[in-house]
């Protein structure tokens, strides 16, 4: 069996479905079921029950996901190790988000159980590059949130958070239930300085472009709230210091959490990376 299959195979058993699947592939449906049609001929049975609502595991598969999940992650290893042995032996990973997130705390763990003699250095960077300084070259990885500009990046969504508005708690929409962004529309709002990926702008001044002071971390964009009454978007789900109050906005997309890497960029430990951020994410 080749790796790739069962890796194809893996992602169908645990997405159980083959859209979702491809997507987080990062390729089309149909070579995928092909892939997995060619598996289950080599199996010798049908590894899925397939239906219009998606796919279930079929006993044999269920088999085959235990031992193919214990395949991958040896070879994983084996790629890892030789690439320590060839010198790489640190992985630089960019973070934009908040530390106390379950999912990034499952993540470090996980990693450090797997790879104890890798170097692990960590870039926080401020809310002016979602990419975490993936395309300047300054890291290897990012757990980060999207939308941004994608060229020549490979992205897989980790979590889907909702939107809220960031007010002052005395402000008279911080006593609603939820707002909409035609609610926001004539106030001042936090922003991000020129040159900022226009998709990531786009996104966090809810398509439009805005007024306000501008911010280049989530400490300015807290007191640029708590000093002016500006407003701006925030993902639900966090803390927010005494004074301020977040709002769900209904007709805002869901803000992704993403890990995102160089897709010309064959370093092992950036695959090891991503499989354990899928996990870590799916347990939170």
């Amino acid at each position: 069996m080749e790796l790739r299959a069962l890796r194809y195979f893996v992602a169908v058993a645990e997405e159980l479905h083959f859209g979702r699947a491809a997507a987080r592939l990062h390729m089309s449906q149909p070579p995928l079921s092909r892939a997995v049609q060619r598996l289950e001929k080599e199996v010798g049975a049908p590894l899925f029950d397939r239906s219009p609502a998606g796919v279930t595991l079929t006993p044999v598969g269920a088999v085959l996901l235990t031992e193919a999940r214990a395949l991958l992650d040896q070879a994983d290893r084996v790629r890892v190790r030789v690439a320590a042995a060839a010198g790489a032996s640190s992985l630089t990973v960019g973070i934009l988000g908040d530390s106390t997130d379950l999912g990034i705390t499952r993540l470090a763990a996980a990693y450090r159980r797997k790879h104890p003699d890798i170097d692990i250095r960590i870039r926080d960077t401020d809310l002016t590059d979602p990419t975490c300084g993936l395309r300047a070259g300054l890291v290897d990885v990012a757990l980060t949130r999207a939308p941004f500009t994608e060229t020549a990046l490979a992205v897989h969504e980790l979590r889907a958070d909702p939107v809220g508005a960031v007010l002052r708690s005395d402000d008279p929409l911080a006593r609603r239930d939820h707002v909409t962004l035609a609610d926001l529309a004539d106030r001042a709002w936090f922003r991000f300085p020129d040159g900022t990926d226009p998709v990531w702008q786009s996104y966090w001044s809810g398509g439009v472009a805005r007024t306000g002071p501008v911010v280049r971390v989530v400490q300015e964009c807290l007191h640029a709230v708590l000093w002016n009454g500006t407003v701006g978007l925030a993902p639900l789900g966090h803390d927010f210091p005494a004074g301020l109050a977040v709002v769900p906005v209904t007709d805002m997309p869901p803000s992704r959490v993403v890990v995102a890497w160089n897709k010309a960029d064959p370093n092992p430990l950036i695959r090891s990376f991503t499989h354990l951020a899928v996990a870590a994410y799916r347990s939170t």
